[in-house]
């Protein structure tokens, strides 16, 4: 688990050696990655003028250097990385907003921004991960039932008490800024991997996209329930409203089912990682109930949770006994992807809840 740093302290270094990014040269760069995304046509402006995206380069380089080879503990960095990646990822996702937004979706330069950024994050990641001893896992199938039955009623940690016993309504709050940025678009990414040939496979996922959104009605589609949560707080419902709020490790893992999603290649490894969220949800969501009743809060504050108990639970089994060990019959040499994308799941999870508690807590502190 990385540590957390108070970016806000680092300042440059006075040496004659050229001086260190500080945290508001990456923001200073982000501002002009995101001025860029509103060009007319970014290739042509950046191939006439490439001075527009010296500094920006400049930031890119030492973020990855320092995020992937240097010291992984720079939070700085992994914000930067992370945010500038979401940006791209975004635009493969329509939100019913300015048209103009979309100008860029397929630009080349992008797409190799995405890809430099893409490449050593992942390879980091999976550094953290024996993949060696899941290639060579004697049973897949036994494997997946055996996460799954450890996965779905897990003791309690630290950071699980936190939430029921100490977090405050204001950090209740905290909770769902963060928690918003992706409960208001939920399952949208599950729908990239939807399209092909129809099996019962793809008809199980359609039957949890569908259960997600509500059957197509708007009133119990899953992230209306998430807005009403925030509308008793009167805290906004726009999507990225609350987006500096969030945690790297959050992007990440977003990121992580952007890239898996758009690439099929991978698509073994997405379903294994959706089978731990779908297994492992409740977990977290009877957390969050399990907070807000100790404080009091009305039904409307915490309808959202108890709608994904419920049907989380019934997805768990879907996604175990009708996609993953299916998936692990159909797929006999590549199975073990699907174990890999269950523990990186499982991994960034982790990593993003310890987060996410972390920015609570100094939330409640400040």
């Amino acid at each position: 688990m990385h540590s957390t740093i108070d970016i806000s302290s680092k300042t440059a270094s006075p040496s004659r050696q050229k001086p260190q990014l500080t945290t508001t040269n990456y923001e200073a760069a982000e501002q002009q990655f995101v001025n860029l995304l509103a060009a007319d046509d970014l290739d042509k402006t950046v191939a006439a003028t490439p001075l527009l995206v010296s500094d920006l380069e400049s930031a890119i380089a030492v973020a990855l250097r320092s995020a992937y080879q240097e010291s992984s503990n720079d939070d700085a960095a992994h914000r930067f990385l992370q945010r500038v990646l979401y940006r791209i990822n975004r635009l493969n996702l329509f939100w019913y907003d300015d048209l103009q937004r979309y100008n860029n979706e397929r630009s080349h330069y992008l797409r190799s921004v995405r890809d430099r950024i893409e490449e050593p994050w992942q390879q980091w990641e999976l550094s953290q991960i024996d993949v060696a001893a899941l290639q060579n896992l004697p049973d897949v199938k036994q494997a997946l039932r055996d996460r799954a039955a450890a996965d779905v009623d897990p003791p309690l940690n630290e950071g699980d008490r936190y939430l029921r016993e100490q977090m405050t309504a204001g950090g209740y709050k905290h909770l769902l800024a963060i928690a918003s940025f992706d409960g208001l678009i939920e399952a949208s990414r599950l729908s990239r991997i939807l399209g092909g040939a129809g099996n019962e496979i793809q008809c199980t996922l359609t039957r949890v996209l569908i259960e997600e959104y509500g059957g197509g009605r708007l009133p119990r589609k899953h992230s209306t329930y998430f807005a009403q949560m925030l509308a008793e707080f009167g805290m906004s419902t726009e999507p990225e409203a609350y987006f500096d709020l969030v945690p790297w490790q959050v992007l990440a893992g977003i990121n992580q089912n952007f890239l898996l999603t758009e690439r099929k290649r991978y698509f073994l490894q997405y379903n294994g990682g959706l089978t731990y969220f779908e297994v492992a949800g409740p977990v977290a969501y009877r957390n969050y109930l399990a907070a807000a009743q100790r404080l009091g809060l009305s039904q409307a504050a915490m309808g959202y949770w108890e709608l994904h108990i419920r049907e989380d639970e019934r997805h768990g089994r879907w996604m175990l006994d009708e996609v993953a060990l299916p998936l692990a019959e159909r797929y006999l040499q590549d199975a073990w992807e699907l174990v890999l994308g269950y523990d990186r799941e499982k991994s960034i999870g982790d990593r993003a809840a310890a987060a996410v508690a972390r920015s609570i807590e100094t939330a409640e502190q400040n």
